[in-house]
């Protein structure tokens, strides 16, 4: 379970395909607080520490998490998001994250205001996500609140901290980025369907 509170970024210093897996070797100044079989968040992907030496980690990511995620975007040099498992008992700053992205989303618009920054994104609504007015949205692993909720779109606003401290910075138009909806609002639209059947 994970907050959405962003602790730091990890850069790719290598990428091994073996099978349908990849292992993720990161650099990172949370690699020393790292334990083998942790799990750790890269860009709200639950991944598990199978490696550690020196200030570098590895994960593997499995098939399934490269087809529903942007790993498969990664190359040696990429920034990504980092967030460990929370601690029972901490803050919930954030909202209640599982790791375990439904979907993927594309930039389609990038607008500075003032010192802060609007940021669109589109999804495949085929997949059944929503997103609501001033609900929560999960940004790879960013814990945000939704503005402008469209049937396969949404905006969020980005303070300039957020924007420094995490990947938001390198967002592109067009950039790929990982959708985790809000856990609430998934088990209310199954209750939902289950009582239309």
């Amino acid at each position: 379970m994970f907050t959405g509170i962003i602790e730091g970024f990890g850069e790719v210093k290598k990428l091994v395909q073996e099978n349908d897996n990849l292992h993720i070797t990161m650099e990172s100044d949370l690699t020393p607080e790292l334990k083998i079989d942790q799990s750790v968040a890269h860009n709200g992907v639950c991944l598990t520490v199978v490696e550690i030496e020196k200030n570098q980690y590895t994960v593997t990511a499995i098939k399934e998490s490269l087809d529903k995620t942007n790993l498969n975007h990664l190359g040696v040099g990429s920034k990504v998001n980092l967030e460990r498992a929370m601690k029972l008992g901490a803050r919930l700053d954030g909202h209640i994250v599982q790791g375990h992205v439904d979907q993927i989303g594309k930039c389609t618009q990038i607008k500075e205001t003032g010192g802060s920054w609007y940021f669109t994104f589109e999804y495949d609504a085929a997949q059944k996500n929503m997103t609501i007015e001033k609900g929560s949205i999960t940004i790879n692993g960013v814990s945000l609140t939704v503005i402008d909720s469209g049937i396969s779109n949404f905006s969020v606003a980005i303070i300039p901290y957020t924007y420094e401290h995490t990947n938001f910075h390198q967002f592109e138009l067009g950039t790929v980025v990982n959708l985790e909806f809000d856990v609430v609002g998934k088990y209310i639209a199954k209750m939902q369907l289950l009582n239309q059947e």
